[in-house]
């Protein structure tokens, strides 16, 4: 559904003229006209569009704010608030499997695969011997036509040969570790950090760098409780609500 535009307001309403351009915007956004993350015109380009003083549109789009109905993105101007997703965090986490119980249609994109020297943290994560190598996967996961993460993710190059042809294939962590005979893995430890995304996230999770993003850090284990992968995923924090679960999933 397309947005329609802006009309310029009734001034012989009993209505106050910025409140009337307030309501206009909200009944566009309730609608579904205005979705989510929709980018609004500047107060100077409405102040044309519906005839009135800048100011006038300027006190609409404070009310706005204030609702919570449209935020600022540094850099891009005025947009609409996208809906946000909880994304339960528990033994077992998976996107596939957090995606389907909101009923959404995801998928991801496989940004690149290489066999790498990973780094010490890495390393001394997945308990890697001095010089061992890992595959090293980038990825970006969608909901809805939303990118919602930008992830990387390491697994050791001597248990899982061939792994980044497997996921290239599969798409998916849990089928690609299936197939080197990993029916199932757990969450080990999750480290959840706030921090601005930067030009590269930003760049993934089309946002801009000035916006946060939630930094998860995470190792998952085997049944034997021995490391298969670490990850580091950078979530949209204004698409995505983390819900650290303690129910058995």
């Amino acid at each position: 559904m397309m947005a329609k535009p802006f009309q310029p307001p009734d001034r012989s309403c009993d209505v106050p003229v910025w409140r009337q351009i307030e309501q206009q915007v909200l009944q566009q956004i309730r609608s579904g006209q205005l979705r989510g993350g929709a980018k609004l015109p500047s107060a100077l380009e409405l102040a044309r569009q519906l005839r009135v003083n800048r100011h006038t549109v300027r006190r609409a789009l404070d009310a706005l704010e204030e609702r919570g109905a449209i935020h600022a993105d540094p850099g891009r101007g005025l947009r609409v608030r996208e809906e946000c997703y909880d994304y339960a965090i528990g033994r077992r986490t998976s996107f596939s499997r957090n995606m389907n119980s909101l009923n959404v249609t995801s998928g991801n994109k496989v940004l690149g695969t290489a066999l790498v020297a990973p780094p010490q943290r890495v390393a001394e994560s997945l308990a890697l011997a001095r010089g061992e190598r890992a595959w090293w996967i980038e990825s970006s996961a969608f909901a809805e036509g939303r990118v919602l993460d930008h992830s990387q993710a390491w697994f050791s190059a001597a248990r899982f040969p061939r792994l980044g042809e497997v996921f290239q294939r599969t798409g998916s962590v849990s089928r690609t570790l299936a197939e080197f005979g990993v029916a199932d893995y757990f969450r080990s430890y999750t480290r959840v950090t706030a921090r601005l995304a930067g030009t590269a996230t930003a760049r993934v999770l089309d946002q801009s760098p000035d916006l946060p993003v939630l930094e998860v850090e995470s190792l998952n284990v085997d049944g034997q409780n021995q490391p298969v992968q670490y990850g580091l995923t950078c979530f949209a924090a204004e698409r995505v609500q983390l819900v650290l679960s303690t129910a058995e999933r």
